[in-house]
C-alpha cells in the first residue's frame, strides 16, 4: 500500500471534517479522545467551522475598547465531565437543526518527515534479528540511541533552529525559551519587517553581588532555627538585587547611538584617518549578554520597546510533534544507531566497529548536503555579483 492511500487530497487540503447537528442547547462537542490527535500546539486558528456552510468567526469584536469576544474555542480538555477530549466549546449553543462542519487543519507538509517512533520500529524490524548484524538487541537500548542521535543531529546537521518573538518590555530582560539550547541570531524587527542583528557584548556580565556593610564586609543571614541539617556556622550571604554592572550597562547610552557627523574642528582634519576601528562594534543595531545561570537575556539600552526575535537551537526532544526526522537524514539515523549499538558492547570485532562507524560518517555527511538545500539557480544569481569592479 502507498504511502498516501490512507488519506486523499481533499482530505489533505480540507483537513479533518467532523459533522454535528445542533440541538438548541449543547455547547461543547467533543472531536476526538486522544491526546495525541492534534499537536498540542493547536487552537482556534486551526480549526474552521460552518453553521449550514456559513463560515463562523473565533472572535468578534463590538467596535469599543472592549477585547474580542470569543465566540467559540478549540482546546484539549483534561477535566472533561465524563473524559478527556479535544473539544469546541461554544459561547451560544448552536440552534436546533443546525448543520455544524468542523474542519482541523492536517499537518501540511510532514509528508517530508517521519516520526522518531516509526525510526525505532523500522530499526527494529529490518536490523535486529537472526541472521543480522545485531541478534539481541532490547528495544530500550534502541530507544535510547535513537533519542541521542536525534539530539545531537539537531546541533548541526537538522534545520532544527526555532524562534520566538516579543515586545522588549522597560527591564530589557527576555527569559531563555523552555527548551533553549543555544542561540543561532537576535535580532530586532524594523518598521519595514528587516531584521536587524544585534551582536554579543562580551566584555560585561551580571554576576552575583553579596550585601556589604560601610566597611566592605559581607551580610550574613542566619538560617531559620527550624533547620536541624545545619550547623550554627553555615550562615549564607545575602544577595543583592541586581549588580552594578548589570545596572551601568542598561542606563548607558549605547555608542552606536552616537549620531556625531564629525564636521567639526576637532574630527574634521582627520577625515579618513580613524584607524584601528574594531568591526565587531561597527554597527548602530545594539548588543546583548546571555545570563545562563539565570536563564535571561540583557539587551541594552537602545531595543527598549522593539520586536526583538530569538533565534535558537533545541535538541528536537520538547514535544512529541518534535520528534520526528527529516527523510533527507533517515538513512543517517539508522547508521548512527547501529555504530552507537556496537561500540557499546563488548566482543565486538573492531573491523565491525570501524566498518560502520565510517558508514555513520557517510550518511551524516550525505544528510548534511542534502539538507543544505543548495539550488543552481539561486547559487548563479548569487555568484553574478561577484563578478562586479569594486572601485579604490
Amino acid at each position: 500500500m502507498g504511502l498516501l492511500d490512507n488519506q486523499t487530497q481533499r482530505q489533505y487540503y480540507d483537513g479533518k471534517k467532523i459533522s454535528f447537528t445542533g440541538d438548541g442547547t449543547t455547547q461543547t462537542f467533543t472531536i476526538a479522545n486522544s491526546v495525541d490527535t492534534f499537536p498540542t500546539t493547536y487552537d482556534f486558528t486551526n480549526v474552521k467551522i460552518y453553521f449550514d456552510g456559513v463560515a463562523q468567526l473565533a472572535q468578534t469584536h463590538d467596535g469599543t475598547s472592549q477585547p474580542l469576544v470569543n465566540n467559540w474555542t478549540f482546546s484539549y480538555d483534561s477535566n472533561g465531565p465524563k473524559i478527556d477530549g479535544w473539544r469546541v466549546y461554544f459561547k451560544v449553543a448552536p440552534t436546533n437543526g443546525t448543520t455544524i462542519d468542523i474542519y482541523v487543519d492536517n499537518d501540511f507538509g510532514n509528508y517530508q518527515f517521519i516520526s522518531l517512533a516509526s525510526i525505532i520500529n523500522n530499526f527494529m524490524a529490518t536490523y535486529i534479528g537472526e541472521g543480522k548484524i545485531l541478534t539481541d538487541t532490547k528495544r530500550n537500548d534502541v530507544s535510547f540511541h535513537a533519542h541521542r542521535a536525534l539530539a545531537e543531529l539537531s546541533f548541526d546537521t537538522f534545520k532544527s533552529t526555532k524562534s520566538q518573538e516579543i515586545t522588549l518590555p522597560p527591564s530589557l530582560t527576555m527569559i531563555l525559551p523552555q527548551d533553549y539550547v543555544n542561540y543561532a541570531k537576535l535580532s530586532w524587527v524594523d518598521s519595514s519587517g528587516v531584521k536587524r542583528v544585534l551582536y554579543p557584548a562580551s566584555k560585561t556580565s551580571n554576576p552575583s553581588n553579596p550585601l556589604q556593610d560601610a566597611n566592605g564586609d559581607f551580610d550574613f543571614a542566619p538560617w531559620s532555627i527550624t533547620d536541624s541539617t545545619r550547623g550554627d556556622d553555615s550562615d549564607e550571604l545575602i544577595p543583592g538585587e541586581q549588580s552594578d554592572a548589570w545596572s551601568n550597562y542598561k542606563s548607558t547610552t549605547p555608542s552606536e547611538n552616537n549620531n556625531d557627523d564629525y564636521i567639526d574642528d576637532t574630527y574634521w582634519p582627520a577625515g579618513g584617518e580613524r584607524y584601528g576601528l574594531d568591526p565587531q562594534h561597527a554597527q548602530i543595531n545594539g548588543s546583548f549578554f546571555i545570563d545562563e545561570l539565570k536563564g535571561r537575556i540583557h539587551f541594552s539600552s537602545n531595543i527598549s520597546g522593539k520586536t526583538v526575535i530569538l533565534d535558537y537551537i533545541s535538541d528536537s526532544l520538547g514535544t512529541d510533534e518534535e520528534m520526528r526526522v527529516h527523510k533527507f537524514a533517515e538513512e543517517a539515523m539508522y547508521k548512527w544507531i547501529t555504530y552507537a549499538i556496537l561500540s557499546t558492547r563488548i566482543n565486538t570485532p573492531e573491523y565491525i566497529i570501524q566498518r560502520f562507524k565510517k558508514e555513520r560518517f557517510a550518511a551524516v555527511r550525505n544528510a548534511k548536503l542534502r539538507l543544505s538545500n543548495f539550488k543552481l539557480e539561486e547559487l548563479t544569481q548569487i555568484l553574478r555579483g561577484k563578478s562586479k569592479w569594486i572601485k579604490h
